[in-house]
């Protein structure tokens, strides 16, 4: 008999444990602000793309989101602390491809991007566009194939870092061409682009978000666009697969996630806020400025970011294991 009490007792316990959390889900998020960890410095693509959804989001979510630039290891001091944090909706994370390359990059990275995260949705791709310096002889993509092949062991190729999108973008396009260059690592693009306008180095593989003012400006000479279709804000620059290398893609995607166990009721909240926010004409227009493009909402979603993460994790891995380099 007491120990059907106590059965009966625990039962309770569990209940009222369940309703608490139910009834906070439900007046999620009140009046409290939302903390979003952006794992990289202010200022940078991934901070643009982050400052100009939150904005947004906070008024389809019904409180404040405030951005925390914790920048370090290729993004994965941010991302661990947010694994870590407490599961009830007020942490949140904004990230990059990096959640994807992270787990080869880093041997011993302390978090699984597939486990210890709740998804929300993805944001925006921010596409990749090669460019060279403007005294690089070749006109066109398809001239720079040529040119590379013959020159390669004088060419240089430039990246913000290990594990950065240029570097990311510099592997595949070298494993693509099956020659390599002598790679250039800088810390951070600023000076990688001082450099390519400057003629030290030759040629770089970067997002809109970092070269659009150099290139409407005309200071640096795009080859090619490398995605399946032209860039929207740069229409005239033709595509990798345009001029004779087709299945060459790379686009900086940003995503938003969870700690493991946020309740379900306010991740649907979130991701409900996401998609509306993503849609919203304010936000795609600010990204079209970045030469960024909003998703469609129903890839803001934790099921389209769970599969997408995985083929993200699948494609780049073996391409950072074959490169042997590791961030750590």
């Amino acid at each position: 008999m007491k120990r059907v009490a106590m059965n009966f007792a625990a039962a309770l316990v569990v209940a009222g444990v369940g309703a608490f959390a139910g009834a906070q889900a439900q007046e999620y998020p009140g009046s409290k602000p939302v903390q979003a960890v952006v794992p990289f410095a202010a200022g940078g693509p991934t901070d643009k793309v982050a400052r100009e959804l939150t904005m947004i989001m906070s008024k389809h979510l019904g409180t404040t989101i405030v951005i925390e630039n914790l920048g370090g290891a290729g993004g994965t001091i941010g991302a661990k602390k947010v694994a870590q944090a407490k599961n009830d909706g007020y942490t949140i994370l904004i990230h990059h491809i990096g959640m994807s390359t992270a787990p080869a990059l880093y041997r011993n990275l302390g978090f699984d991007p597939l486990k210890d995260f709740e998804m929300v949705g993805e944001v925006a791709d921010v596409p990749m566009i090669m460019v060279g310096n403007k005294q690089l002889p070749p006109a066109n993509f398809k001239d720079l194939l040529p040119y590379i092949k013959a020159n390669a062991s004088k060419l240089s190729l430039a990246n913000a870092g290990i594990g950065s999108a240029s570097h990311l973008c510099g592997l595949l396009f070298q494993s693509a061409i099956q020659t390599e260059l002598t790679t250039v690592p800088y810390k951070g693009t600023a000076p990688a682009l001082t450099d390519i306008l400057g003629g030290q180095v030759n040629l770089m593989c970067d997002q809109t978000t970092n070269i659009a003012g150099q290139l409407k400006a005309g200071a640096l000479k795009p080859y090619a666009a490398m995605q399946s279709r032209r860039v929207e804000a740069f229409k005239d620059i033709p595509t990798a697969a345009e001029q004779g290398m087709p299945g060459v893609e790379v686009k900086i995607w940003h995503a938003m996630y969870a700690p493991k166990g946020t309740p379900k009721p306010v991740i649907d909240k979130l991701s409900a806020a996401l998609q509306k926010s993503v849609t919203d004409p304010t936000f795609r227009a600010k990204m079209a400025e970045l030469g960024a493009e909003a998703v469609p909402a129903q890839r803001a979603t934790p099921d389209s970011l769970r599969t997408f993460l995985g083929s993200e994790i699948a494609k780049w891995t073996p391409v950072i294991k074959k490169a042997g380099v590791y961030a750590d």
